[in-house]
């Protein structure tokens, strides 16, 4: 096990550095200023964090259904979305760029898309790994205040730095998910060593699937691959890879349009 911990880190501490200056767009932004609003099914609304966690709270965009309803006798399966580096930002008036990439776009423009859609904003100093304590407050702050939302269907996913928060949310506390889908991202198994019984148990029932373009220069292919032996070399019991060859660092879009990835969600429940 150590040299699997030594072998996760060398390979991905030195893509997550690199990851740092990835290019992203940042183009996305409203002429005028979005504001925080009632949350409004068909439509995506400016959010913020109803408590600190901390001393801190996270902005985030929240998409309903256009059939959601509180009084419904139904539950409706959450996705989060951890966007990259570039769609940072400190304050409501840069929350648009987080509907640049991913399931915030494609709710943006599809009122009848399924899913409940979570996306919050990662302060512009900081780092989605980083403050894991920070995301569990706001996944927390979602399930409260959005009363149909199915807590055993949250389904997690990210991009790029996204995709490195996605491993590493899902790895410390790998209850709160019923599938993951970590895009050209990486990380280290370090935190996976000091989870405790309920929680390796947890995590040997996750679902990952893992995507990554073969020619990404950004951050190299080898990090997923590396995650993916070390998940099954740790006992995860479905855990799969799907890389494009060809493909550079962005693996997102034919992902993220690709109707397969949304009924493999539906079909785990935590």
């Amino acid at each position: 096990m150590k040299t699997l911990v030594t072998i996760l880190s060398g390979v991905c501490g030195a893509a997550l550095i690199a990851a740092l200056f990835l290019f992203s767009v940042r183009n996305a932004q409203a002429a005028d200023a979005p504001q925080v609003g009632t949350p409004t099914p068909g439509k995506q609304v400016p959010q913020a964090m109803s408590q600190e966690k901390n001393g801190k709270q996270l902005n985030y965009m929240l998409f309903l259904p256009k059939d959601y309803s509180e009084t419904a006798d139904k539950k409706w399966p959450v996705i989060v979305f951890l966007h990259g580096i570039g769609e940072r930002g400190d304050s409501i008036a840069d929350i648009n760029r987080v509907k640049v990439h991913g399931p915030a776009m494609l709710a943006d423009k599809n009122p009848d898309f399924k899913f409940i859609v979570a996306t919050p904003q990662c302060p512009g100093d900081s780092w989605w790994a980083w403050d894991i304590d920070l995301l569990n407050a706001f996944l927390d702050d979602v399930l409260k205040n959005v009363k149909n939302a199915d807590p055993n269907r949250v389904y997690l996913t990210g991009l790029s730095m996204g995709g490195f928060g996605t491993f590493a949310w899902s790895i410390r506390n790998p209850e709160r998910f019923a599938a993951v889908a970590p895009i050209c991202g990486g990380g280290t198994y370090v935190d996976a060593l000091a989870l405790d019984q309920e929680r390796r148990e947890k995590l040997n029932t996750l679902g990952f699937w893992i995507f990554h373009g073969e020619s990404d220069t950004t951050v190299s292919v080898e990090c997923s691959r590396v995650m993916e032996k070390g998940l099954k070399a740790y006992g995860v019991k479905e855990v799969k890879l799907t890389t494009y060859p060809g493909v550079n660092h962005n693996s997102w879009t034919q992902t993220y349009n690709n109707p397969e990835l949304y009924e493999w969600f539906l079909k785990h429940h935590r």
